[in-house]
């Protein structure tokens, strides 16, 4: 992806930073990290002309994720002061996703308010078609022939189960 450089900057000891740095393919490693420690060497690679982004899931990265040029947070397990600092947010903590996040930061922000717009629109649309759609059903089943109860039920949360399905399709677009 055209990065130049991977740091590590961690408030675990060396020993354990370098076995997980050699195993990811991180080329430089800065352990027994303070928050300000963090923060002190994003500064420094800044002040070199680099881009730099975050990636941190505690609340020990919420300074450094701030300093970043891009802060990025792991969400199901980042603290609330973590996801509320960063810029970006890996709801499904898989690093996987960090690079569909990059390609995405890439586009402007009005292209991807636009395409999130759009998609959301469609979707809305299917939906409320798909709930009147059903509940109009149930309505003449329900004059032309005795529907019980729990059939009817049944056919009104299915239908606001597949709706709310439906909708999180959103989740899968940037």
């Amino acid at each position: 992806m055209d990065i130049a450089t991977t740091v590590m900057l961690t408030g675990d000891q060396l020993s354990t930073a370098k076995t997980v740095a050699e195993a990811v393919g991180i080329n430089r490693v800065y352990a027994n990290l303070l928050p300000e420690d963090k923060v002190k060497m994003i500064q420094q690679l800044q002040q070199q002309n680099h881009t730099v982004a975050m990636v941190g899931d505690g609340i020990n990265d919420a300074p450094a994720l701030a300093q970043a040029s891009v802060g990025i947070a792991m969400g199901a397990i980042g603290s609330d002061v973590t996801l509320e600092t960063a810029d970006i947010v890996l709801m499904a903590d898989d690093l996987g996703k960090l690079e569909q996040a990059i390609d995405i930061g890439q586009k402007s922000q009005l292209e991807q308010a636009i395409d999130i717009g759009q998609k959301s629109q469609r979707i809305i649309k299917q939906d409320i078609t798909f709930a009147l759609t059903s509940i109009i059903f149930l309505i003449i089943v329900n004059f032309f022939s005795e529907l019980t109860l729990p059939a009817g039920v049944f056919g009104h949360e299915g239908s606001t189960l597949l709706v709310t399905l439906n909708g999180l399709r959103l989740l899968r677009h940037g």
